[in-house]
């Protein structure tokens, strides 16, 4: 449990101008995180943050988050090793969302699936259908004998 807190936002111009982090989370208590590598830049996954979630992040530098599926708290990388380092974390101009970028530990994969980043598959159109192809990503470890098949 932390014990961080975050101010309510105050006018328009001190949301987007001022220096106190006022996150605008959503109706569920969120607000999304997209992290991408710290060193490349390559876009790794996009997830969502309570308050909590966000405070231990800030607290500790390891990205937690909310599993909208689990519905519970997720320090990323608890189970695979795969701890994503926070080398900095910025918040948009109405700050309901925030950008991670991180160092990625162990396998320096993000997904659950065993691969770097989520975003593995490409969409195309084809003749009116949309198609999903793999971009080649290799797998960095076994995620069934990781996860031994209870999810991510």
């Amino acid at each position: 449990m932390t014990t961080m807190t975050f101010p309510a936002a105050g006018d328009k111009l001190s949301l987007e101008e001022g220096d106190v982090f006022s996150p605008r989370f959503d109706d569920a208590g969120l607000v999304t995180a997209v992290v991408t590598d710290a060193t490349d830049g390559m876009l790794l996954m996009v997830a969502h943050m309570n308050a909590e979630a966000l405070a231990l992040t800030l607290e500790t530098g390891i990205a937690h988050y909310w599993s909208r599926s689990r519905d519970m708290l997720w320090k990323k990388g608890e189970t695979s090793g795969n701890f994503q380092r926070v080398a900095e974390m910025r918040t948009d101009c109405d700050q309901d969302a925030v950008w991670l970028r991180v160092h990625v530990e162990g396998h320096d994969a993000t997904c659950h699936t065993g691969r770097r980043s989520c975003f593995y598959r490409i969409v195309s159109d084809e003749g009116g259908v949309a198609r999903l192809t793999a971009d080649g990503s290799d797998l960095r470890f076994d995620a069934s004998a990781v996860y031994h098949n209870h999810g991510r």
